[in-house]
Protein backbone atom coordinates (compact mmCIF):
# COMPACT_ATOMS: atom_id res chain seq x y z
CA UNK A 1 0.00 0.00 0.00
CA UNK A 2 2.97 2.75 0.64
CA UNK A 3 4.23 2.02 -2.85
CA UNK A 4 0.52 2.41 -4.49
CA UNK A 5 0.25 6.52 -2.59
CA UNK A 6 3.13 7.87 -4.19
CA UNK A 7 2.69 6.33 -7.51
CA UNK A 8 -0.99 7.77 -7.53
CA UNK A 9 0.34 10.96 -6.46
CA UNK A 10 3.42 11.20 -9.46
CA UNK A 11 -0.14 9.64 -11.88
CA UNK A 12 -1.98 12.80 -10.39
CA UNK A 13 0.86 15.29 -10.59
CA UNK A 14 1.21 14.43 -14.28
CA UNK A 15 -2.27 14.25 -15.42
CA UNK A 16 -3.09 17.88 -14.24
CA UNK A 17 0.50 18.81 -15.64
CA UNK A 18 -0.82 17.57 -19.02
CA UNK A 19 -3.87 19.96 -18.30
CA UNK A 20 -2.26 23.06 -17.96
CA UNK A 21 0.07 23.10 -20.26
CA UNK A 22 -0.73 23.76 -23.88
CA UNK A 23 0.71 21.94 -26.56
CA UNK A 24 3.24 24.28 -28.70
CA UNK A 25 2.80 21.84 -32.21
CA UNK A 26 1.34 18.85 -33.69
CA UNK A 27 2.80 15.64 -34.20
CA UNK A 28 1.19 13.51 -36.89
CA UNK A 29 1.68 9.87 -37.20
CA UNK A 30 1.43 9.65 -40.44
CA UNK A 31 -1.05 6.33 -41.93
CA UNK A 32 -0.71 4.21 -44.69
CA UNK A 33 -0.23 5.79 -48.45
CA UNK A 34 -2.47 4.97 -50.18
CA UNK A 35 -5.41 6.08 -47.21
CA UNK A 36 -4.97 10.08 -46.12
CA UNK A 37 -7.49 9.98 -43.47
CA UNK A 38 -4.78 10.86 -40.61
CA UNK A 39 -3.65 14.22 -43.04
CA UNK A 40 -7.05 15.13 -43.90
CA UNK A 41 -7.97 14.96 -40.23
CA UNK A 42 -5.21 17.07 -38.98
CA UNK A 43 -5.64 19.78 -41.87
CA UNK A 44 -8.90 20.50 -40.56
CA UNK A 45 -7.33 20.64 -36.84
CA UNK A 46 -4.42 22.30 -38.30
CA UNK A 47 -7.85 24.84 -38.76
CA UNK A 48 -8.78 25.55 -35.58
CA UNK A 49 -5.11 25.88 -33.88
CA UNK A 50 -3.93 28.47 -36.66
CA UNK A 51 -0.56 29.19 -34.72
CA UNK A 52 0.95 25.48 -34.20
CA UNK A 53 3.57 23.62 -36.64
CA UNK A 54 2.81 20.63 -37.72
CA UNK A 55 5.43 18.07 -37.64
CA UNK A 56 4.10 14.95 -39.91
CA UNK A 57 5.85 11.32 -39.54
CA UNK A 58 5.62 9.20 -42.39
CA UNK A 59 2.44 8.74 -44.16
CA UNK A 60 1.44 9.63 -47.62
CA UNK A 61 3.69 10.80 -50.24
CA UNK A 62 4.59 14.45 -49.78
CA UNK A 63 2.97 15.89 -52.66
CA UNK A 64 -0.09 14.62 -51.69
CA UNK A 65 0.04 15.72 -48.22
CA UNK A 66 0.82 18.84 -49.49
CA UNK A 67 -2.36 19.05 -51.22
CA UNK A 68 -4.80 17.97 -48.30
CA UNK A 69 -3.19 20.83 -46.22
CA UNK A 70 -3.04 23.25 -49.55
CA UNK A 71 -6.55 22.51 -50.11
CA UNK A 72 -7.73 23.10 -46.51
CA UNK A 73 -6.16 26.36 -46.53
CA UNK A 74 -3.54 25.58 -44.45
CA UNK A 75 0.36 27.57 -44.81
CA UNK A 76 2.76 25.09 -45.89
CA UNK A 77 5.50 26.66 -44.24
CA UNK A 78 4.06 25.42 -40.74
CA UNK A 79 4.69 21.73 -42.11
CA UNK A 80 7.76 19.90 -41.19
CA UNK A 81 7.59 16.01 -43.59
CA UNK A 82 9.80 13.44 -42.50
CA UNK A 83 9.95 10.63 -43.89
CA UNK A 84 12.82 9.01 -42.05
CA UNK A 85 10.42 6.27 -39.84
CA UNK A 86 10.20 3.20 -40.56
CA UNK A 87 7.39 2.35 -37.92
CA UNK A 88 5.72 3.60 -34.98
CA UNK A 89 8.52 3.81 -32.82
CA UNK A 90 10.82 5.27 -35.13
CA UNK A 91 8.00 7.80 -35.79
CA UNK A 92 8.99 9.50 -32.27
CA UNK A 93 12.85 8.24 -32.41
CA UNK A 94 13.56 10.03 -35.90
CA UNK A 95 11.76 13.70 -34.58
CA UNK A 96 12.18 13.72 -31.00
CA UNK A 97 15.61 15.81 -31.04
CA UNK A 98 14.34 18.01 -33.75
CA UNK A 99 11.24 18.79 -31.71
CA UNK A 100 13.22 19.45 -28.41
CA UNK A 101 16.14 21.65 -31.02
CA UNK A 102 13.11 23.49 -32.28
CA UNK A 103 12.15 24.55 -28.06
CA UNK A 104 8.99 22.20 -28.18
CA UNK A 105 7.73 21.24 -25.08
CA UNK A 106 4.53 19.66 -25.50
CA UNK A 107 2.58 18.63 -28.69
CA UNK A 108 -0.57 17.06 -30.06
CA UNK A 109 -0.25 13.38 -30.69
CA UNK A 110 -2.29 12.34 -33.98
CA UNK A 111 -3.12 9.00 -34.98
CA UNK A 112 -5.73 6.69 -35.61
CA UNK A 113 -7.64 5.29 -32.69
CA UNK A 114 -6.99 1.61 -33.09
CA UNK A 115 -3.01 2.88 -32.93
CA UNK A 116 -3.36 5.60 -30.03
CA UNK A 117 -2.71 2.73 -27.47
CA UNK A 118 0.92 1.55 -28.93
CA UNK A 119 1.21 5.70 -29.56
CA UNK A 120 0.59 6.84 -26.26
CA UNK A 121 3.03 3.99 -24.51
CA UNK A 122 6.19 4.78 -27.22
CA UNK A 123 5.32 8.52 -26.85
CA UNK A 124 5.88 8.46 -22.73
CA UNK A 125 8.89 6.69 -23.47
CA UNK A 126 10.35 8.44 -26.20
CA UNK A 127 8.62 11.82 -25.94
CA UNK A 128 8.65 11.92 -22.08
CA UNK A 129 12.96 11.20 -22.11
CA UNK A 130 13.05 14.57 -23.78
CA UNK A 131 10.27 16.25 -21.28
CA UNK A 132 7.88 16.41 -23.82
CA UNK A 133 4.65 16.16 -23.21
CA UNK A 134 1.72 14.83 -25.47
CA UNK A 135 -2.08 15.43 -25.59
CA UNK A 136 -3.67 12.41 -27.45
CA UNK A 137 -5.88 13.04 -30.07
CA UNK A 138 -7.74 10.36 -32.16
CA UNK A 139 -8.51 10.11 -35.66
CA UNK A 140 -11.83 7.76 -35.78
CA UNK A 141 -11.33 4.89 -37.77
CA UNK A 142 -13.75 1.52 -38.30
CA UNK A 143 -10.52 -0.97 -37.38
CA UNK A 144 -10.82 -2.48 -33.88
CA UNK A 145 -7.52 -1.91 -31.23
CA UNK A 146 -4.14 -3.19 -32.03
CA UNK A 147 -3.11 -6.72 -30.18
CA UNK A 148 -1.79 -5.75 -27.42
CA UNK A 149 1.46 -7.80 -27.75
CA UNK A 150 2.27 -4.59 -30.66
CA UNK A 151 2.12 -2.53 -27.32
CA UNK A 152 4.40 -4.51 -25.35
CA UNK A 153 6.73 -5.00 -28.02
CA UNK A 154 7.03 -1.81 -28.80
CA UNK A 155 6.97 -0.09 -25.46
CA UNK A 156 10.07 -2.27 -24.76
CA UNK A 157 11.59 -1.02 -28.24
CA UNK A 158 11.31 2.68 -27.16
CA UNK A 159 13.04 1.70 -23.89
CA UNK A 160 16.16 0.01 -25.67
CA UNK A 161 16.25 3.24 -27.80
CA UNK A 162 16.24 5.30 -24.81
CA UNK A 163 18.88 3.36 -23.03
CA UNK A 164 21.49 2.80 -26.16
CA UNK A 165 19.83 4.66 -29.24
CA UNK A 166 19.08 1.61 -30.83
CA UNK A 167 15.41 1.23 -31.78
CA UNK A 168 15.54 -2.61 -33.09
CA UNK A 169 13.64 -1.42 -36.19
CA UNK A 170 15.48 -3.69 -38.55
CA UNK A 171 14.15 -6.69 -37.15
CA UNK A 172 10.63 -5.66 -36.94
CA UNK A 173 10.53 -3.71 -40.43
CA UNK A 174 11.23 -7.55 -41.69
CA UNK A 175 8.58 -9.16 -40.27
Amino acid sequence: MTCVVPLLMWWGYKEIKSQIVQPQAVLVLGGSTKNLEREKFTANFAKRHPNLPIWISGGSPPRSTQKVFAKAGVDPDRLHLDYEAVDTVTNFTTLVDDLQAHGIQSVYLITSDFHMRRACVIGEIVLGSRGIKFKAVSVPSPKTSEPIEKTFRDGARAILWVATGYTGAEETAAK
